[in-house]
């Protein structure tokens, strides 16, 4: 059995899809069970991460389990902090129910280290996951190019409802984008591979593009012409709340993510890839495929 927290969320998902095709008894763990969909295989249980309710039994009798959790959601004592009591009940319930190991899915950071409190968050939760879980395994990626995936639909949104394109200065960083599709294959296939115990891993795409070409490439795709125009500045705080605005999604959400964009993400190396052989889509594959799943949804008003 293997458990999959954040099962209600956009990876989480797509995860539990991606194990029920395989036939792999899963138990999907959320605070609201009716928000998982019912299907034969997958054993829908009640818990809470951040007052451990209901932990130990859910990862009672499971081999494996997948971390899937990431608060970024405003709160008096900011995300940070609940992502850090989320992390250590997960541990302390996962050693009294005899579980050591787990999968966690976190960012990639830039050469020198995180800049942002999200991806400090991130790597504060991986610590605390292979501190306590010693045979755990962290994968690490970058922007995931899926119809559901937060960072992808900014960009595309932002392509859509803008028709000249503000590029601040982080539009010249760069950074490997992974698909949906990989991004989940890599997860399914951690705990068959032994070698990844214990180890933190990069994953991402072929291709290395800075954040302005990924824009382009999204504008091109989409069909629609954009102008440019490059800012010699970042301005964060500022940007993110235009952005909060155009996008119409939570500044909370907006500014970790944009901060995120201020240095270069990307893989520390190639190992991920010679411990799964994924063959990775092309970004240009990833956004088509990832634009027909949106439209198949909801309507593109760029298109």
């Amino acid at each position: 059995m293997e458990l999959v927290t954040g099962a209600t969320g956009y990876i989480g998902r797509r995860l539990i899809d991606r194990l029920h095709r395989e036939n792999r008894p899963v138990r999907a763990l959320a605070r609201d069970p009716s928000r998982v969909e019912e299907r034969p295989g997958v054993e829908v249980v009640v818990g809470d991460l951040l007052t451990g309710d209901g932990l130990e039994a859910a990862l009672d009798g499971c081999s494996s389990a997948y971390y899937l959790v990431h608060s970024m959601e405003p709160g008096s004592n900011g995300f940070e902090s609940r992502d850090r009591q989320a992390a250590s009940n997960f541990v302390l319930a996962a050693q009294v129910a005899g579980l050591e190991r787990a999968v966690y899915l976190g960012g990639i950071l830039p050469a020198d280290g995180p800049h942002s409190t999200h991806l400090r968050s991130r790597l504060e939760v991986e610590e605390i996951l292979l501190e306590g879980l010693p045979r755990s395994t962290a994968l690490r990626a970058s922007i995931v190019i899926g119809a559901q995936s937060s960072s992808f639909r900014i960009l595309v949104r932002l392509v859509e409802r803008l028709r000249v394109m503000p590029f601040p200065a982080w539009q010249a960083h760069s950074t490997r984008p992974i698909a949906e599709r990989d991004a989940v294959e890599y997860l399914a296939l951690t705990p068959q591979r032994t070698e990844a115990e214990g180890r933190s891993l990069d994953i991402g795409g072929p291709d290395t593009l800075s954040y302005g070409r990924m824009i382009e490439r999204i504008a091109d795709l989409l069909g629609v012409g954009r102008l440019s125009l490059r800012l010699p500045i970042n301005q964060t705080p500022a940007a993110s709340a235009v952005v909060s605005a155009v996008v119409e999604q939570p500044v909370e959400l907006v500014r970790p993510l944009m901060e995120s964009l201020e240095h270069d993400l990307l893989p520390r190396d190639e190992q991920a890839a010679s411990v799964f052989g994924v063959r990775t889509l092309s970004f240009d594959r990833a956004v088509e495929r990832a634009l027909a799943a949106w439209e198949r949804d909801e309507e593109l008003a760029a298109r």
